[in-house]
């Protein structure tokens, strides 16, 4: 999964000759995961048609305010679809284009969109050599990053003229690239490691039995994508579970037992920045495991179970400049209970959970949470889905970690 993964990326395409490359741009934003939409200023369509691009984006193609094949048609709002983008890519972008976007000139459509839009723009100058060196381009370059907008800079190579020298268009996969890391770079997690347990541990009774627990996993998981959409890279160590996740910032490390799951606990803590144990680890395990299935033989079947170790307290006892968050799971006392947690485990936060509160706690797509500090102040929040329940933890988290 892309940081731009569930974004609106607005292209707007300008008449040159690199303008055939947008095809790829197109399907390389689809590939990450974003919805896209394009416009076009009307001589850009003699270097690719709308309908290649509508085909690969899904979606119509606007390049000019009314549709000219119905008159009694409504008109293109370039407001709406300012608004409607997250991110707004011109690519290519002439000298002509580059000259009126430093000037205000409105005469078409991807213009008058572009002085509307209020999400971040992104601008990859295309032009001849002689063109690009030009004092005028270099101004409208100069003012057009003084009003905020980001330049992916041109690169050398061959150019349509024939000639060889800076102003080819950087390549599709390279301007995705840019604006990715753009993107991260400005998240208050770029650099930052999240350790994040998530879902069951099972302990063995014999090869073919296990103590384990009702837990999904889908909590930590959600934790962990809210973490890299801040721009963490995110470590995350999962018990046995069907979730699934697909980023390039995430590392998942599948675990069974809560032995393994301490074990790659504390292989990485060392190197994180924060650590937030979601998982629900057993707390006994049975204390001789069968070589062999246990038959079925006498009408009860004793166990000797012996207490887990402890990996939440155990980070507690060594952690120096991680802040460490914790959950609790309880049916009774629940608040005090929690505060216990917080404190004996010398955590910075703790989620709580109630199994007595509808549509919280194992399996669901909901949860409901108390968010507890070690000051022991508490937010109580009302049942959400567990990807907003996900962002709210997080939010929490950026407070005490840039407290």
């Amino acid at each position: 999964m892309s940081i731009l993964s569930g974004k609106n990326v607005l292209l707007g395409i300008t008449a040159g000759i690199a303008a055939y490359k947008t095809a790829s741009l197109v399907r390389l934003f689809i590939k990450a995961g974003a919805h896209v939409k394009v416009v076009m200023t009307p001589a850009s369509k003699d270097f690719i048609t709308p309908l290649t691009l509508s085909t690969l984006s899904k979606n119509p193609v606007v390049s000019s305010f009314t549709n000219e094949e119905d008159e009694n048609d409504t008109w293109n709002n370039h407001v709406e679809l300012g608004l409607w983008a997250d991110l707004f890519l011109i690519a290519p972008t002439t000298a002509n284009t580059l000259s009126k976007m430093a000037t205000g000139n409105s005469d078409n459509m991807l213009l008058a969109t572009y002085l509307s839009a209020k999400c971040p723009v992104y601008f990859a100058p295309a032009m001849d050599l002689d063109m690009y060196k030009h004092e005028s381009t270099k101004n409208s370059l100069e003012k057009l990053q003084s009003f905020g907008n980001v330049m992916i800079p041109a690169t050398s190579g061959e150019l349509a003229s024939g000639l060889v020298g800076e102003g080819r268009m950087a390549e599709p996969e390279d301007i995705v690239a840019f604006i990715e890391n753009h993107i991260l770079s400005g998240l208050p997690l770029h650099n930052k490691k999240v350790l994040i347990t998530a879902g069951p541990t099972y302990e063995a009774i014999d090869p073919v039995r296990f103590i384990g627990n009702h837990s999904s996993g889908k909590m930590g998981f959600e934790i962990a994508k809210a973490a890299s959409q801040l721009g963490a890279e995110v470590i995350l160590i999962t018990g046995p579970t069907h979730q699934k996740v697909n980023s390039n910032l995430i590392k998942t490390i599948p675990v069974v037992s809560a032995q393994g799951m301490y074990n790659a606990v504390h292989e990485n803590f060392d190197n994180c920045d924060i650590a937030i144990l979601s998982a629900a680890v057993a707390d006994y395990k049975p204390k001789f495991v069968a070589d062999k299935k246990i038959k079925k033989k006498d009408s009860t079947l004793t166990l000797e179970l012996e207490k887990t170790k402890d990996i939440l307290g155990s980070l507690g006892k060594i952690k120096e400049k991680q802040l460490l968050v914790g959950f609790a799971l309880e049916t009774n006392n629940e608040l005090e209970n929690a505060i216990g947690k917080l404190k004996s485990k010398n955590l910075d936060l703790i989620v709580l959970n109630s199994l007595n509160d509808e549509g919280a706690g194992f399996g669901g797509a909901t949860n409901k949470v108390t968010i507890i500090d070690k000051n022991e102040n508490s937010v109580n929040y009302s049942l959400k889905s567990k990807a907003d329940v996900a962002k709210d933890i997080m939010q929490n988290i950026l407070k005490q970690y840039h407290a």
